[in-house]
């Protein structure tokens, strides 16, 4: 299996996954939007030997109030049912983590299963007043800071990109 950074190859094979992976098309389109808006900061796939993509996680720029701090949110994630359980969740996190820590970026959102989330050292954001914009998240919304200083002084609410708001 090879971690990696997305190219234009992969698009078809992303889609496909996305599919596979969530029970409506709303993931796939998502992703297709944010690529086409120029709004995916960065895509990360495993791919086995014949480069068909079997994990992906994607990440795309969030602001706080408004504001752009440097913050992506991380969505989605998808692993295919036939390599589940083996740990290729946590190594497309962390190697979107490095890869974004690496290029200067401050912090990561997620809205995701505090329990899954929580081993990667993502944190509730409600720690630090951090809101989603979408009701009743204040459960699964959590925050990684990149930088050291990311989570100080800072309280809000944090938007996704539009086309967040159309799925």
């Amino acid at each position: 299996m090879l971690i990696r950074t997305e190219i234009g190859v992969d698009a078809p094979s992303i889609d496909s996954l996305l599919r596979r992976c969530f029970a409506s098309s709303a993931e796939a389109e998502l992703v297709q939007q944010l690529r086409e808006d120029g709004l995916l900061t960065l895509g990360v796939v495993a791919t086995d030997d014949e480069g068909q993509v079997l994990g992906y996680a994607a990440f795309s720029p969030v602001t706080l109030n408004g504001e752009d701090k440097q913050w992506v949110g991380l969505a989605p994630l998808a692993v295919d049912e036939s390599v589940r359980g083996q740990g290729l969740g946590k190594q497309l996190i962390y190697e979107g983590l490095d890869t974004l820590n690496e290029f200067g970026y401050a912090a990561v959102v997620v809205l995701g299963d505090p329990a899954f989330f929580g081993r990667y050292g993502f944190e509730p954001a409600s720690r630090h007043q951090l809101r989603c914009h979408r009701p009743e998240t204040e459960a699964t919304f959590q925050v990684y800071k990149l930088a050291d200083e990311a989570l100080v002084g800072v309280e809000g609410n944090i938007e996704y990109s539009t086309p967040f708001n159309r799925s």
